[in-house]
């Protein structure tokens, strides 16, 4: 069978009709929908205090005048700038809050990548205008990213308070020396496809960012 037959079967003489193709990704769906739905509620019983603790640090630094910069690569670049439009923009569901996705400046970006290297266009940035009490928070799926891990690495030095979101197993965020001062924040979904992770990070960030809005609302009553 070729690859293209392969692909799409039911095109092909003796392949399976339209009808089964319909029902197979019918399955595939339920099926995917009840996985993603079983992490999301297992990693919001993990972290619950967790991220009430996180949340509270965070709305702490907003009221201090502290801002939120938040990257990622890829996809998690994308999820990122999610973020930032989160807290930045709620519309109606909360008050605004200052917040910068690192990603969406092309030509620093570019610029940092080709004159000094990929894995410091965060980092610069970081130290261009990170200031302490500032929030650092990054995303990734396998928590190895060098260019995430030296500019989490940049926010601790500088006093930022640091939140970093991965997969499988943390990877070097969750064993980066510098992130064990208790001022860091990791949340793991336990999972190894790329996709149910950060599937499952936007729950995780869209419950820090209710989490917080939270916590500024006790505060001002």
């Amino acid at each position: 069978m070729t690859g293209m037959q392969q692909l799409y079967p039911f095109l092909y003489a003796g392949g399976p009709g339209l009808d089964v193709l319909v029902a197979d990704v019918r399955r595939s769906t339920a099926e995917k929908a009840a996985d993603i739905a079983r992490l999301r509620e297992s990693v919001l019983e993990e972290y619950g205090e967790a991220l009430a603790v996180c949340a509270a640090r965070m709305a702490d630094a907003f009221r201090a005048g502290g801002r939120l910069f938040t990257f990622g690569n890829g996809g998690s670049s994308t999820d990122a700038q999610d973020v930032a439009a989160l807290f930045l923009n709620p519309g109606d569901a909360g008050r605004p809050l200052p917040a910068l996705a690192l990603t969406t400046d092309v030509a620093v970006v570019t610029a940092l990548s080709n004159d000094i290297g990929f894995e410091v266009v965060f980092a610069r940035q970081l130290a261009a205008f990170g200031r302490p009490g500032d929030i650092a928070l990054a995303l990734s799926t396998s928590g190895n990213s060098d260019n995430l891990i030296a500019a989490l690495r940049e926010a601790a030095r500088r006093g930022m308070l640091t939140v970093g979101l991965a997969g499988y197993t943390g990877g070097q965020m969750a064993e980066e020396p510098a992130f064990s001062d208790g001022r860091h924040h990791l949340f793991v979904v336990p999972s190894s496809s790329v996709h149910r992770i950060q599937e499952a990070q936007t729950t995780i960030y869209h419950a820090l960012w209710e989490l917080t809005q939270a916590e500024l609302d006790r505060e001002a009553r």
